[in-house]
């Protein structure tokens, strides 16, 4: 058995495949609310543990991203909130109470959506979280492997995953235990969650300008802070929503 480049292409090639015949509604339900929340003048709270972080800098405060979004996580108990820095472990996202206290320091408005991303769907504060924002009214995206959470029991008291709260599910089509490619004598590399759930985060973008273009909504994205004008177009568009997204220095 041979492992290297041209074999997780194939496989990564073929989950992405996967994900765009099977999650085309869900991630066009998903864009759909995400156009209603920028047009109700709402924002969108993204929030994820772990490598599930990368999902939401995928979704909030990136170049050609929409500007009404925001990054949750855990350390914003410290960053932002001043608790000591040791209340932080590596298993502070099986923690449930953490959640409350993300959400308190965010001060969602109720028009607020909510993504939350996790492979597994069933990390303690990732459960208490959507349990939360859904018991305040908030609508939720969920991103996660079906395949996963389908197969592990959840660490989270109540014993339900992320995808028992959501509005809409996005399936990252990611295997159990995320990798993809065995290797002789066992063990298995290369993780694809991450891949496969920002590209259907783009693809809920494409959706969702496209729905505020419709709806005579001029979408507000970022332009890279790399191009000549790029600080100030951001800049003018973020006063709109000041004291509502924050991004990290």
């Amino acid at each position: 058995m041979s492992i290297g480049q041209d074999e997780f292409v194939a496989a990564a090639k073929d989950l992405i495949d996967q994900l765009v015949t099977t999650q085309r509604d869900a991630i066009a339900a998903a864009a759909t609310l995400v156009a209603d929340c920028v047009l109700a003048d709402g924002v969108v709270q993204a929030f994820g543990t772990g490598h599930s972080q990368g999902l939401v800098m995928e979704i909030a405060g990136r170049a050609g991203g929409l500007i009404p979004t925001n990054r949750l996580a855990l350390r914003d108990v410290v960053t932002y909130g001043r608790d000591p820095a040791d209340s932080l472990g590596p298993h502070t996202e099986r923690e449930p109470a953490i959640a409350h206290r993300v959400y308190e320091l965010a001060a969602p408005h109720e028009n607020d959506l909510f993504v939350i991303a996790s492979n597994s769907g069933g990390n303690g504060s990732i459960v208490e979280m959507a349990s939360l924002v859904k018991d305040r009214g908030h609508r939720l995206i969920a991103f996660t492997s079906l395949a996963h959470a389908t197969a592990v029991e959840s660490r989270h008291p109540s014993g339900k995953h992320l995808h028992n709260y959501a509005d809409v599910v996005i399936d990252n089509r990611g295997p159990m235990g995320d990798t993809l490619l065995p290797m002789p004598g066992g063990g298995e590399v290369c993780a694809i969650s991450s891949i496969t759930a920002a590209f259907a985060a783009q693809m809920m973008l494409a959706d969702a300008c496209a729905r505020l273009l419709l709806a005579g909504r001029k979408p507000p994205v970022y332009l890279s802070a790399n191009i000549p004008g790029g600080d100030d177009h951001n800049k003018a568009l973020e006063e709109h929503y000041s004291g509502r997204i924050r991004r990290d220095p």
